[in-house]
């Protein structure tokens, strides 16, 4: 492959004080990832090094002052900034929050500029991060705010596919915000996305209840019966081969998840606790319908472990081959749709 035309990864660093920097290292220790892309870190060399040592990691760094001087086959670094910060592996600092959002600023700014071809974001903490410039429940909904389009987060392994229509909510808040126009646009968003992210022709997806039982014929809640089934229904008069609703116990425990190429839950707990029992540590947190791939692994920023070498890098690199794949694809859908409407 021609190394000018490698697909340039954009990598934010996480909270310093977490295991992002560790299992980004330790997923370019192979030099045969710089095979598939050349990645890019938005950071600082004094911090890279400093996780280094604490490691003993002896990764190569080719540091960088702006994003245009990147050398192919090389691990990155843009320095974005220079003043010494203070590092307290494993703890949560205002230091911790405020680097992180600098870092996922300037990837997001790349990504944007198309400098990037894609993004990957390691972990932040979603308390120490909040500032009047990152007033949102997780990158989600901040990237959801700087990209274009609606999103859809998505945790994926090869085999499974769990879609959320409400996300960072209160439980509380769920009942009063699903409606027949969310269901709708977050099945198009995972039908579509499933066409052109993962060359899937004839989407299959299954959408779970809200209520235990999906309601038991209103026994245990009416919102199944008189809001979800229904939308369900309008949905199938289109022709998506969309199922529901589903009891989500029953669902994941007689394995009926094999039979579908998405599932969307109605809630986060109701679809990520069941996907990390299944997957947890090989599974990739995935936004579908933004105008830019974005991937992360499916973990948090482990500061329990944080500094003492323990961290399992299976998930990040899951999320690059992800994103990678996921990229690829879009482009060779552009192409098909093209080709089409060339025959015209």
């Amino acid at each position: 492959m021609d190394k000018s035309n490698k697909i340039i990864v954009g990598i934010s660093i996480g909270d310093i004080n977490g295991i992002g920097i560790e299992i980004i290292l330790k997923t370019f220790e192979d030099k045969r990832m710089l095979e598939f892309c050349t990645p890019v870190l938005f950071g600082s060399n004094k911090l890279i090094s400093y996780h280094k040592k604490v490691l003993k990691l002896n990764n190569s760094i080719h540091g960088i002052t702006s994003i245009d001087k990147i050398v192919h086959g090389k691990v990155n670094l843009v320095n974005i900034w220079k003043e010494d910060v203070k590092i307290e592996i494993g703890k949560i600092t205002e230091a911790g929050g405020n680097y992180a959002l600098k870092s996922l600023q300037s990837a997001v700014s790349a990504l944007k500029e198309n400098k990037i071809d894609l993004l990957i974001t390691a972990p932040i903490n979603k308390e120490n991060i909040q500032s009047e410039e990152f007033d949102f429940p997780g990158h989600t909904e901040y990237l959801e705010d700087n990209l274009e389009g609606e999103s859809l987060m998505i945790l994926m392994t090869d085999e499974l596919r769990i879609g959320l229509i409400t996300g960072h909510i209160p439980i509380s808040q769920v009942a009063e915000t699903i409606s027949p126009e969310l269901i709708k646009s977050k099945v198009e968003i995972m039908h579509t996305s499933l066409k052109e992210d993962f060359n899937i022709n004839k989407p299959k997806i299954a959408v779970l209840g809200l209520n235990p039982h999906c309601g038991d014929k209103g026994v245990i809640g009416k919102e199944d019966d008189e809001i979800i089934r229904p939308t369900i229904k309008e949905i199938q008069e289109t022709g998506k081969l969309v199922y529901g609703p589903y009891a989500a116990d029953g669902f994941f425990g007689s394995k009926n998840h094999q039979k579908f190429d998405g599932v969307l839950a109605m809630y986060h707990d109701q679809g990520l606790a069941p996907f990390k029992a299944l997957s947890f540590g090989n599974g990739v947190n995935f936004t579908a319908g933004l105008n830019k791939v974005r991937t992360s692994p499916d973990h948090g920023t482990g500061f329990d472990i944080a500094g003492k070498n323990k961290a399992n890098p299976a998930s990040f690199k899951e999320a690059l081959f992800t994103s990678l794949h996921i990229y690829k694809n879009r482009i060779e859908y552009q192409n098909l749709i093209k080709g089409a409407l060339k025959t015209k």
